[in-house]
């Protein structure tokens, strides 16, 4: 596979005395001089041309075209013409998650990417290009958390032409180029009373929504996508098997709860018997609907939560028609932290008060990690200087404690 560099400007030829000997070309003097010609990995010649006086320089661009190609290392030249829309174009055709997922992806980049960078050629980018692109980002006065997704997904579309050998390195992972930075807030649970203020002003056939979200801590879709075969009743135990989620802004289907990760969540006796009572009063209603894709197979699961005309809950109606009113009748201010995720971020607090594990936490949220539950609720947590204040109190207020000091252990046989 090895190279050569062509000289423009002249020719061999075999002289009178039979001997060859170096002469003009007809295109002495003219154009660039030198042309570093090589074979690439696919089996075609490649090739970059350099001007008079620069003889060193081709040569040692071909020897780091060999040296590159030797140690799979090699990019072909041509191949970062493409602009970064038609590349995201053909990455986004080949993602391989499912369909709400890549709807949002198509969208952050159609929207926020795309009128920025969509026109520039792959390999042209340097980190001043993104830097320019992300203060222009953040003037739109998006949430920190969704220019972080935005990045994201912009970031991995370099990071799949790095792999395609498109590009050699992702801009965005330069020193100086950093992912925005999420809001410092910390989250603020709601109050018992407040979730009890809006279990009552919701209608009531959506009461027991907030049961589920705060005495279960599933998600919205997933609380939409609940069925009464998913219930037992007997061990105490939640199945969380579907959601339900919307493509196209507008049409539902089922699909496997966040992440593709079902689990199962203790049931409270509570909320067992609020469930029960809501059975009663609302039964539950069999819908059918395709799962994960539009044509994907249909699937019939007897609902609990469902439209007064029996059909699937759509999460931009219900916030719009039946939670911001509950809100607004309970004297709760509207906006993103009191969505219907709050229910799940109360649920969080009553278990780590009452000294539950974050890995245990973890699964019954369905969070893909430990670590992000820790990230998420660590300022929630009892500080152990309130459990030895609380414990040595027990002790001396004389209440009755089990001690299970080094004494008490039972020796070996």
């Amino acid at each position: 596979m090895a190279g050569h560099i062509q000289d423009r400007w002249f020719k061999v030829e075999i002289g009178p005395d039979g001997k060859p000997r170096r002469v003009k070309s007809d295109r002495y003097g003219v154009g660039l001089r030198y042309r570093a010609r090589y074979i690439g990995p696919d089996g075609s010649e490649k090739s970059k041309s350099f001007p008079d006086k620069q003889k060193r320089k081709a040569d040692t661009w071909l020897a780091n075209i060999e040296a590159d190609v030797s140690q799979g290392r090699y990019i072909d030249p041509s191949a970062g013409v493409v602009t970064f829309e038609q590349y995201a174009k053909t990455w986004m055709a080949a993602l391989t998650t499912d369909p709400v997922t890549r709807e949002s992806v198509e969208i952050r980049l159609r929207v926020h990417a795309f009128p920025f960078l969509g026109d520039r050629p792959m390999a042209s980018f340097r980190p001043s290009h993104l830097r320019v692109w992300m203060r222009q980002l953040e003037a739109t006065g998006r949430a920190a958390s969704y220019r972080r997704s935005i990045f994201a997904n912009v970031s991995a579309v370099f990071t799949a032409a790095v792999e395609d050998r498109i590009i050699a390195e992702n801009p965005c992972r330069a020193r100086s180029v950093r992912a925005p930075r999420l809001d410092p807030r910390k989250i603020k649970p709601w109050t018992a009373d407040r979730v009890m203020q809006l279990h009552e002003t919701l209608p009531d056939q959506y009461q027991e929504t907030t049961s589920v979200g705060a005495g279960c801590g599933l998600r919205q879709g997933e609380i939409f996508g609940l069925a009464v075969e998913d219930i037992d009743f007997l061990g105490g135990t939640l199945h969380v098997v579907r959601q339900v989620k919307l493509l196209q802004g507008t049409r539902p289907v089922f699909g496997p709860p966040k992440g593709g990760k079902e689990r199962d969540v203790p049931l409270p006796e509570t909320v067992a018997f609020a469930l029960a009572a809501h059975i009663t009063r609302h039964p539950p209603v069999q819908v059918t609907l395709p799962w994960k894709t539009l044509d994907g197979p249909a699937v019939t699961a007897s609902l609990i939560f469902v439209t007064v005309t029996g059909k699937p809950l759509n999460r931009t109606r219900f916030n719009e028609k039946v939670w911001q009113p509950a809100l607004r009748t309970a004297g709760v201010p509207s906006g993103r932290e009191n969505g219907m995720h709050a229910l799940r971020h109360f649920y969080a607090s009553v278990l780590l008060d009452a000294g539950e594990s974050i890995k245990a936490l973890s699964e019954y949220l369905g969070h893909h990690d430990p670590a992000f539950t820790l990230r998420t609720y660590t300022h929630l947590m009892p500080s152990s200087e309130a459990r030895t204040r609380a414990a040595v109190d027990r002790v001396f207020r004389g209440e009755d404690v089990t001690y299970d000091g080094p004494e008490t252990a039972q020796g070996e046989d």
